[in-house]
């Protein structure tokens, strides 16, 4: 950490460690707790970076087995090796509810009946409730970052404010609010705030980039759940 010199005497430079080890209680209580938040803050930006790097890699092979097949069945039997995904998830869910509706629609040369309109709007209520689930689970720990980035700044300025009211009192107690003895208490106060920032500005970076990633995630997903109601319309099973 930079050290930041305030000149309280020509003995006593103040560092930001001497403020944060020799401040009152209050403060180091709040900046206790921001260093709690930025670890927390820490461990979910780096978990949800691997997380979504990890489900980007886990699509493109999902995807890339999909364009391949030249069937629905074909489809289904190529992403049984393939490691649990969001998109796999949605298409099993799919496959598995149309085959109830269509028992041994999936075997080589079965001629079936169509979907009614009925069944195929639950259809779309199926996905889109397995969509919504992978969304929630992707979302997880994201909330932090919004809590985080929020409180934060908050803190912050509540350790400054007392901090400034800690100067008030000194300087009444003293009757003097000469440079030198109003610097220290100044100082320590504004510490608070700079403190706060760092935390919230990462976690609020953090929590707009992966609601990016995740929104488009979650596009890409919807799409391709219009594409399989597409992909039975054009083998004729809708």
């Amino acid at each position: 950490m930079l050290s930041i010199l305030a000149q309280v005497g020509p003995d006593a430079p103040m560092t930001v460690w001497g403020m944060v080890t020799e401040g009152t209680l209050p403060v180091r209580i709040i900046l206790l707790i921001l260093l709690v938040f930025s670890a927390i803050s820490w461990w979910v930006i780096v978990w949800k970076f691997l997380q979504f790097r990890r489900l980007q890699q886990e699509a493109d092979r999902f995807l890339d087995e999909i364009e391949r097949a030249q069937r629905l069945e074909d489809a289904y039997q190529s992403i049984l090796s393939l490691p649990e995904s969001p998109f796999s998830r949605v298409f099993r869910r799919g496959v598995n509810f149309f085959s109830e509706l269509r028992p041994g629609a999936l075997r080589e040369g079965a001629v079936i009946e169509g979907l009614s309109r009925t069944q195929l709007e639950v259809l779309h209520l199926v996905l889109e409730k397995e969509e919504g689930i992978e969304r929630d689970d992707l979302g997880h720990g994201m909330q932090w970052l919004a809590i985080i980035a929020t409180v934060s700044p908050l803190l912050g300025l509540l350790g400054t404010v007392i901090g400034v009211m800690n100067v008030f009192i000194g300087v009444s107690a003293a009757g003097t609010a000469n440079i030198t003895a109003v610097a220290p208490g100044v100082a320590e106060a504004l510490l608070t705030t700079v403190a706060g920032l760092v935390v919230a500005i990462p976690a609020s970076i953090a929590f707009n980039f992966f609601s990016g990633k995740l929104g488009l995630f979650m596009g890409e997903l919807e799409g391709f759940s219009s594409e399989f109601i597409g992909t039975l319309a054009r083998e004729g099973r809708v």
